[in-house]
């Protein structure tokens, strides 16, 4: 590779004619798929794409179907890094572009595995418990016991207790920890599985902006969630990013959300002397997004608690004009017709400190509003990371994003393995020092699954015989004997009591 990089890259006095730009775009094409830099992959694309502000090379606005999933099994970047390097081939900076590319996705493991550090060590001490000294009978109770205080749920803890049960019956092999890990992980991804997309939606019209409903109760960091992710927007998409105060209730609300726009260098409309509620401070921001073509708008929305029924219905309003706003269609009448397809996504903000106390809340906010997916917060000080398996197994929603720190780029992309990974100890993302050590404990589950199956087969073909019980029959000659001399018997009984009777009678 690095051959390969010395011949391609020209020196920095050198311009680039078009021919060999070409060849250095095939070589940064072979460079993708041998990274692992897919633009078919999983989560890593939406349907509609977003569109990004003219560069000084691009004449028009460029759709990019896109969004922040920059980890994939902990080497597949995403399409922005596929830019960078293309940029930096363009530049004769091929080699530089590929060190960058790696530093990110080593930064972005680091960042899961210090995010998760109190949830590992506390989950894995117990488990190293479990394995020291206890029967097979005694460890499921015990294994379920731990899955439980992890804050995974009891539906998950019994699914991997059940998984061990299941691998483990008619084997002579001793359950090792790789064992233990290798179910645990496949366990939790399975139940981190969603039917609903864990990518961020944004608008496919042109002439609309993308809208972000950002849900959540004091004290969960949802304003801050929603400054890092106007940033990432800013920096890493080259959006145009509006920010909506809406949390006209909390005193210093507006303040907050009006320094990270500071920081994030992006626009903010707020509430004045005329326009006071939420949902009038909404409408405000949705005219200026659709006049000034901003690319997306961000709705910071009241810290409110799900037994709160006056704000709860504030959000089902601001939800609705929303949609008022954006229609496309319109009834007989000309009036518009409520667009259903926005927002494009209602996010809900929750501590990681909460554990499955945070479920009961965002239950109510998923029957009363709708929810699209959670973001996850505060992560890096809390020892209750497995409640992201309790909450979204429940309720069915994906997280897409998670919160890894106090700094304005601590807001990663929500991906699966790596955190699964990082609650669990297993490579890079957990801490390790063995790369691929996720893909070894995945081969290691598929073949004890397959162990299962060709014992379970084995005994299927092969039942246990069961011998007959021998029990002694008596002949049809030995029954008529039997039956001859039971009457011999009986009528000689009969006629010895006749005889006494008629005795009896005589002496009378």
């Amino acid at each position: 590779l690095r051959q390969l990089v010395d011949q391609f890259t020209p020196p920095k006095h050198h311009n680039i004619n078009s021919s060999k730009a070409t060849m250095i775009t095939r070589i940064v094409a072979a460079f993708t798929v041998l990274l692992g830099l897919s633009t078919q992959q999983g989560n890593a694309f939406v349907t509609g794409g977003f569109r990004t502000r003219p560069s000084a090379t691009t004449a028009s606005t460029t759709e990019i179907n896109m969004v922040f999933d920059f980890l994939k099994d902990r080497s597949k970047e995403g399409l922005d890094q596929l830019n960078n390097l293309a940029d930096a081939a363009s530049k004769g900076q091929l080699g530089k572009g590929l060190t960058e590319a790696a530093a990110y996705t080593a930064n972005t493991n680091q960042a899961f595995a210090t995010g998760l550090a109190k949830s590992r060590v506390r989950l894995l001490e117990n488990i190293d418990t479990l394995l020291t000294g206890v029967s097979p009978e005694d460890m499921i109770d015990d294994l379920t016991d731990i899955l439980l205080q992890a804050d995974l749920g009891i539906a998950t803890a019994e699914d991997i207790a059940a998984e061990v049960k299941s691998l483990r019956q008619d084997s002579t092999k001793l359950l090792s920890k790789e064992d233990l890990k290798s179910i645990m992980r496949g366990k939790l991804v399975e139940a981190l599985d969603t039917e609903q997309s864990g990518a961020l939606h944004f608008s496919a019209l042109e002439d609309q902006p993308t809208v972000l409903l950002v849900l959540g109760a004091n004290g969960m960091g949802k304003t801050t969630t929603i400054g890092k992710l106007a940033n990432r927007l800013r920096t890493e998409a080259n959006q145009t990013v509006l920010l909506a105060a809406c949390d006209t209730f909390r005193a210093g609300a507006v303040e907050q959300l009006e320094q990270w726009a500071d920081r994030a260098e992006v626009d903010m409309v707020g509430p004045n002397e005329k326009v006071t509620t939420p949902s009038a401070v909404l409408y405000a921001a949705l005219d200026k997004a659709v006049n000034e073509k901003y690319d997306t708008l961000l709705v910071d929305t009241s810290g409110r608690l799900s037994n709160n029924d006056q704000l709860t219905q504030e959000l089902a309003k601001m939800k609705r004009v929303i949609q008022k706003r954006l229609s496309v269609e319109t009834d007989e009448d000309g009036k518009p017709l409520f667009n259903q397809l926005v927002p494009h996504e209602t996010l809900l903000v929750l501590d990681a400190a909460q554990g499955r106390m945070a479920l009961d809340s965002a239950r109510v906010w998923n029957k009363e509003v709708g929810l699209s997916g959670l973001i996850l917060t505060k992560l890096d000080g809390s020892a209750r990371g497995g409640s992201v398996v309790a909450i979204s197994r429940d309720l069915q929603l994906p997280v897409k994003l998670i919160g890894v720190g106090e700094g304005i780029d601590d807001l990663r992309d929500f991906d699966r393995e790596a955190f699964v990974d990082g609650l669990l100890g297993i490579g890079k993302a957990g801490g390790g020092k063995v790369a691929n050590e996720g893909a070894m404990l995945a081969a290691r589950l598929q073949t004890m699954r397959s162990e299962r199956d060709s014992r379970a087969k084995e005994i299927k073909v092969k039942p246990k015989t069961v011998e007959p019980m021998l029990v002694s029959m008596p002949s049809e000659a030995e029954d008529s004997t039997e039956f001859a001399e039971v009457g011999a018997r009986a009528k000689t009984k009969s006629n010895s009591k006749n005889k006494k009777k008629k005795k009896k009678k005589a002496r009378r």
